[in-house]
C-alpha cells in the first residue's frame, strides 16, 4: 500500500445563512431536515449517553448502591429506546435525507411537506418518551417483554408512554422511508439506472423497504400491548400468550438491526473507494448482497428466541438462516477489504474510522454467528457476552461508520473541514475507550455474569473487569466529546472546504459545499456510478473500460497497475 497526499482547494468562503431561527420550524428543505435529524439524534445521544454512565458507575464496583433497582431499570429502559429510536435511527436518516437526493441528482424529496411532518412526528415522540419521567419512567426494558410490560407488573403511566412515543417515531420513520422509495425510483438523475447508483443511496434505497415492512409488526404490538393495559384485553395475559410479544417484537427487532447498519454500510462503502484512489471492488456484489440481507433479515428473528422452547425443526430452521446471512454480510466486509487492497491509501480521519468499523464490526458479526450454534446460545444467552456481541455490532459498526460520514461529509454540509489532529486524538480515544468497554465484557459473559442486573456478588475477576469498563466509558465518553468540540469550533474557524476537497466522483461533490436550495445549477453526464471521474477523465471514462476482471474472475494483465 502507498499513501497518498490530499488535494488541496482554494475555494471561497462558504456564504453564511440568514440568521432567521424560526425558518427550522416551517422548512421543507431535505438539507434542513437532515441537519435537524442530526441535531436531534446527536441530542438524543448526548442523553443516552448519560443515562449509560450512570449506569456504568454503578456496575464499577460489586454490591454498589448509587443507584436502587428500580432507578437502574429506568435508566436501562430509557437508554436503549433512546440510543435505538432516537439517536442512531434519526442521524442515519439525517444522512439519508441530506444526501440521497444529492447523490442521485435531484432538487428535493419527492414529499417535502410530508418529509417535515415525519421529522416532527419522531421529535414529538421522543418528548413524549421523556414526559414520562412526570408519572415514573417505564422500566421493562426497551424490549418490554409481556408480562413485565402488562398493568399487574408495570403499574405507572411510563409504559404507555413509552408505547405511545414508539407509535409516533414509528410513523414518522415509515413516511420518511416511503419518502425515500418514491424519491429513489422518480427522481434519479438521466441516465442513473439503479445499479449504477452510489452505494450509499442504493443501502438507504433497500434500507427503506425494510423499515415499511418491519416497522408495522411492532406498530400492531404496541397497540395490543395498550388494549391489554387500558381496556383489560388479554393478548399477553390472562389466557393470552406472553410468547405472542416475543414474536412481534423480534419480528421488528432483528430487521432493526439492519436498519441501523445497512445505511452505515453505505457511508462505509462511500469512505473506502475514496480514500484508497480506487473503484469498489464488486459494486454488484455489494449492492446484491444488500437484497440477499433484506430478505433474510426477516427470515433469521426467532433466533433471538431460542430459550423459549420452541420445537427441534424449528429452532434448526433459524440456525440454519443465521448462518446463511452471514454470507451476504462477510461478501460486504471481502469487497472492503478487496477494495483497500493495493490501494493508496491516505489515512485520513474517515479512513480511520472506516478502517476501525471494519475490525470491529466483522469482530462482532463472528460473535453473532456463533449464537446460530444452540449450545452456545442457551449457555451464553442473557448474560454479558451478548451485551458485548450487540454493541460490537451496533457501536462498533454503526457508531464508527457514522463518525467517519460526519468527517466525511461535514465539509459538503458546512463548506468548512474539521480539524484533523483533534479528530485524531478523539479517535484514538473512541477506540480505545470503546474496546475497553466491551471487549472485557466478553470474558464477564463467559465467567456467567448475567445481563439486565443492577448489582452483582464480589466473585472472582467480576469487580476488576467491570472497574476497567466503566473507566474505559468515561475515555470513550471524552473522545465523543473532543468530536463535539472539534465539530463547534471547525463549524465557525475550520479551513475552507471547496467543493469537493476529497476528491471524490459522485453528484453531491459537484455541486457547491453547502450546497445551494435546489442542489444544482446544472448536472454533468451521467453515465457510469462515477461520473466526476468520467468528467475529469474523458481519455478513460468508466462507462467505456472493459471489465476489471476476466470471466475467471481474474485482473486482466492490461488493467494490473493501471491508477484509477
Amino acid at each position: 500500500m502507498t499513501t497518498a497526499p490530499l488535494p488541496t482547494e482554494t475555494a471561497p468562503a462558504p456564504a453564511s445563512r440568514p440568521r432567521n431561527f424560526t425558518r427550522w420550524l416551517s422548512t421543507t428543505d431535505h438539507k434542513d431536515i437532515g441537519m435537524m435529524y442530526l441535531a436531534l439524534g446527536a441530542l438524543f445521544f448526548l442523553i443516552g449517553g448519560v443515562e449509560v454512565l450512570m449506569m456504568r458507575l454503578q456496575l464499577a464496583r460489586p454490591g454498589n448502591t448509587l443507584l436502587q433497582a428500580t432507578t437502574y431499570n429506568e435508566f436501562f429502559t430509557l437508554h436503549g429506546t433512546t440510543m435505538i429510536f432516537l439517536a442512531v435511527m434519526p442521524i442515519l436518516l439525517g444522512f439519508s435525507n441530506y444526501l440521497l437526493p444529492l447523490q442521485i441528482g435531484a432538487k428535493d424529496m419527492a414529499f417535502p411537506r410530508l418529509n417535515a411532518f415525519g421529522f416532527w412526528l419522531t421529535a414529538f415522540g421522543g418528548v413524549i418518551l421523556y414526559l414520562s419521567l412526570l408519572e415514573g419512567p417505564p422500566d421493562a426494558g426497551w424490549f418490554a417483554y409481556a408480562p413485565l410490560s402488562e398493568r399487574p407488573f408495570s403499574s405507572s403511566l411510563g409504559t404507555d408512554f413509552w408505547a405511545a412515543a414508539l407509535l409516533m417515531m414509528g410513523m414518522g420513520t415509515t413516511l420518511t422511508a416511503l419518502n425515500i422509495i418514491i424519491t429513489t425510483v422518480r427522481y434519479r438523475a438521466v441516465g442513473m439506472g439503479l445499479w449504477k447508483m452510489p452505494l450509499f443511496s442504493w443501502m438507504v434505497f433497500v434500507n427503506s423497504f425494510i423499515i415499511a415492512f418491519a416497522l408495522p409488526s411492532l406498530s400492531a404490538a404496541l397497540i395490543m400491548l395498550e388494549v391489554d393495559r387500558a381496556l383489560g384485553g388479554r393478548f399477553f395475559q390472562g389466557g393470552g400468550s406472553p410468547v405472542l410479544w416475543q414474536h412481534y417484537f423480534w419480528l421488528f427487532g432483528h430487521p432493526e438491526v439492519y436498519i441501523m447498519v445497512l445505511p452505515a454500510w453505505g457511508i462505509i462503502s462511500e469512505v473506502i473507494p475514496v480514500f484508497s484512489r480506487k473503484p469498489i471492488f464488486g459494486y454488484k456484489f455489494v449492492a446484491g448482497s444488500t437484497l440477499a440481507i433484506a430478505v433474510l433479515s426477516f427470515a433469521v428473528y426467532a433466533h433471538h428466541m431460542f430459550a423459549v422452547g420452541f420445537a427441534r425443526p424449528v429452532n434448526l430452521a433459524f440456525a440454519a438462516s443465521t448462518m446463511l446471512i452471514a454470507i451476504p454480510t462477510g461478501i460486504k466486509v471481502t469487497n472492503w477489504v478487496a477494495t483497500l487492497w493495493k490501494g493508496s491509501i491516505r489515512l485520513t480521519v474517515p479512513m480511520l474510522y472506516a478502517i476501525a468499523f471494519i475490525v470491529q464490526f466483522t469482530f462482532g458479526g463472528i460473535t453473532g454467528v456463533s449464537f446460530a450454534v444452540l449450545p452456545i446460545d442457551w449457555q451464553l444467552t442473557d448474560s454479558y457476552y451478548v451485551v458485548a456481541h450487540f454493541h460490537y455490532v451496533l457501536m462498533g459498526g454503526t457508531l464508527f461508520a457514522l463518525l467517519s460520514g460526519l468527517h466525511f461529509y461535514f465539509p459538503k454540509m458546512t463548506g468548512r473541514m474539521l480539524s484533523e489532529g483533534f479528530g485524531k486524538i478523539a479517535f484514538w480515544m473512541i477506540t480505545l475507550g470503546f474496546n475497553g468497554v466491551f471487549l472485557v465484557q466478553h470474558a464477564l459473559g463467559m465467567m456467567g455474569m448475567p445481563r439486565r442486573v443492577y448489582t452483582y456478588p464480589d466473585l472472582p475477576g467480576w469487580g476488576a473487569l467491570n472497574l476497567f469498563s466503566t473507566v474505559s466509558a468515561f475515555v470513550l465518553a471524552l473522545g465523543l466529546v473532543l468530536t463535539l468540540i472539534n465539530i463547534v469550533i471547525s463549524w465557525r474557524l475550520g479551513r475552507i472546504a471547496g467543493d469537493n476537497p476529497w476528491g471524490a466522483w459522485t453528484l453531491e461533490w459537484a455541486t457547491t459545499s453547502p450546497p445551494p436550495k435546489g442542489n444544482f445549477v446544472r448536472l454533468p453526464p451521467v453515465k457510469s456510478s462515477r461520473p466526476l471521474w468520467d468528467l475529469a477523465h474523458p481519455e478513460d471514462p468508466d462507462h467505456q473500460r472493459p471489465p476489471r476482471h476476466d470471466q475467471q474472475g481474474h485482473i486482466r494483465p492490461e488493467e494490473r497497475n493501471h491508477e484509477r
